[in-house]
């Protein structure tokens, strides 16, 4: 699973006008599934979302030393399929999926991860798996983190 987590002031989705998944404060998360991943992956990258120590403190200090997790902050999630994240566009100008699971396999896994993030006790809103969606966000920081599990 590969992930794109940005701490955000607010974030949302918007699929054909209507808004699908909105938080304030808090981490957007684009999430891309490969063919190998399974409930080990799942588990791994629930974890790291929610006790990364990302966050500015209670008092909005944002000293490294500081920081917190989005469950120690009180913070909301926004979980976003993204099957782009696993373009292979090394050759040529035409990107290649082939390394993205396909839906019906990468579905139930992002289902998954949901429910597990879910069970940190966090508020935890999505887009809408396979639709063409409009997500909108407001970088605190700027503070992108890729990872890998």
């Amino acid at each position: 699973m590969r992930a794109v987590i940005q701490r955000v002031k607010h974030a949302g989705v918007t699929v054909e006008g209507r808004i699908v998944g909105q938080i304030g404060t808090g981490l957007a998360v684009l999430v891309g599934i490969t063919h190998d991943d399974g409930p080990a992956q799942v588990a791994k990258l629930a974890k790291k979302i929610t006790q990364l120590k990302i966050m500015r403190d209670t008092g909005g200090s944002d000293d490294p030393k500081n920081r917190v997790s989005v469950a120690d902050a009180g913070g909301s999630v926004l979980l976003v399929s993204q099957f782009t994240l696993y373009a292979e566009a090394r050759k040529g100008t035409k990107p290649s999926w082939s390394h993205a699971a396909p839906g019906p396999v990468a579905q139930p896994l992002f289902d998954q991860l949901v429910d597990a993030v879910g069970e940190y006790g966090l508020d935890v809103q999505t887009g809408e798996f396979g639709a063409m969606m409009d997500v909108e966000l407001l970088n605190d920081g700027p503070f992108t983190i890729v990872l890998d599990v």
